[in-house]
Parts: structure tokens; C-alpha cells; sequence
């Protein structure tokens, strides 16, 4: 038997996702929840196989908590489950340590179909966000520019969003992290720079990505 719990806010579709899974024998649904908090607390009581997370939740976010049930309760595999076709939420999920990541619009079928494999013990995710995510972190780590190998994967993706135009709120939406997280990776990305400003640094950016198309 697969147990499963599901985090969203909205309990339609819990309720919804829940009969979808509850109709088949090897899927028990133990547990649901509707913010970060509560999530959290009744997963470290239930310690289901397979947690199912939604990433915009009232007081935070799926990915984080994604990874903060990682770093609790490593036996517990999460499955990340977005409305929206993001590369950035993509990276964020897979670096949180994701077992899964699949769009809503995903059938039934292949919703009880990414559980099973999941609780196989298989990384998943749609196809093609994972080609695009894979591909974008081997680019990223065959980086010969000293200063952009400096920094860490995250610091990467908030200077591509830096480069973008994003204020920090909305990287923070983006990436699915508090505004506070972005300026502290900011400031980081920064000193490893060795430059004095956002826009100093969307410059580093957008030459290493020129670099790069030219090479």
C-alpha cells in the first residue's frame, strides 16, 4: 500500500485529487492539509510514503517545504505539483530534492501512474521540463568563467532573473522563496561578482551568456 498526503489550499481539489487516488487498492490517501505549517507537522506525525505538495500555499511554498521534509524525514518522497509550466520552479524543485515534479493538468492516470513510480523509487518529471532543466544545469556547470563558477546553482538562477529585469519580489515568486532569501543570495551573488550593483551584475550575466552563444 502507497500512503500518500496531500498539502494544497484549495479543498476541492484535495478532495478531488484524493477520490482519483482513493480508487485504486494500492493507494491509501492518510492525510491533507492546506498550508506549510500544518503540512509539515501532520506529515512528521503520519510519515507517508509519498507527499504530494502544491507550490503556492498560503504561508510559503511547496518547494520549501519540500526541502525542509527532506531534511526531517528522508525516507518521505515529495512530488511537486504546479499549475504552471516554469523552468525556474523546475530547478528550485529539483535542488529542494523533488522525487517529482508534474503539471495539474495532468490526467488522473498519469497522476496515480507518477505515485506508483515514485514509490518505486524513480526521480520523475514531465517531459519536457526535465529535458529543458537538465540541460540548462549541464550548461551551467561547464562554466569556464572563473567568477560565474563562484557561484552556487540557486545564486545562478536569481542573476538570469536579475538579468531579466525582476525586482527581487518577483524572483521570490518565481523561485518560490521569501523576498528576504532573494537578497541575501543577492548580496552573495554580488561579493562573488565583485561588483557593486544589480545592474553590474546583469551585465556579468548577459556577457557570460554571449560568451557562451559565441563559443
Amino acid at each position: 500500500m502507497i500512503r500518500v498526503f496531500l498539502v494544497d489550499d484549495h479543498e476541492i481539489l484535495r478532495r478531488g485529487l484524493a477520490d482519483i487516488l482513493e480508487a485504486h487498492s494500492d493507494i491509501e490517501v492518510i492525510g491533507e492539509a492546506g498550508t506549510v505549517r500544518d503540512g509539515l507537522s501532520r506529515i512528521e506525525a503520519t510519515r507517508p510514503d509519498i507527499a504530494v505538495l502544491d507550490v503556492h500555499l498560503p504561508d510559503g511554498n511547496g518547494i520549501d517545504l519540500c526541502r525542509e521534509i527532506g531534511s526531517r524525514l528522508p525516507d518521505v518522497r515529495c512530488l511537486i505539483l504546479t499549475a504552471f509550466d516554469d523552468d525556474a520552479a523546475l530547478h528550485a524543485a529539483t535542488l529542494a530534492g523533488a522525487a517529482g515534479y508534474v503539471l495539474k493538468d495532468i490526467r488522473g492516470t498519469g497522476l496515480v501512474a507518477a505515485i506508483r513510480a515514485i514509490a518505486a523509487g524513480r526521480r520523475l518529471v514531465d517531459s519536457p521540463l526535465g529535458q529543458r532543466s537538465a540541460q540548462a544545469l549541464r550548461s551551467q556547470a561547464d562554466s569556464d568563467d572563473p567568477r560565474w563558477g563562484s557561484l552556487g546553482l540557486r545564486e545562478r538562477q536569481i542573476l538570469h532573473l536579475i538579468a531579466d529585469g525582476m525586482t527581487n519580489r518577483q524572483i521570490g515568486e518565481r523561485l518560490g522563496i521569501a523576498e528576504k532569501t532573494v537578497k541575501n543570495y543577492v548580496s552573495s551573488l554580488l561579493r562573488k561578482l565583485g561588483v557593486d550593483s544589480r545592474t553590474q551584475a546583469a551585465i556579468v550575466e548577459l556577457h557570460h551568456t554571449q560568451e557562451r552563444a559565441d563559443g
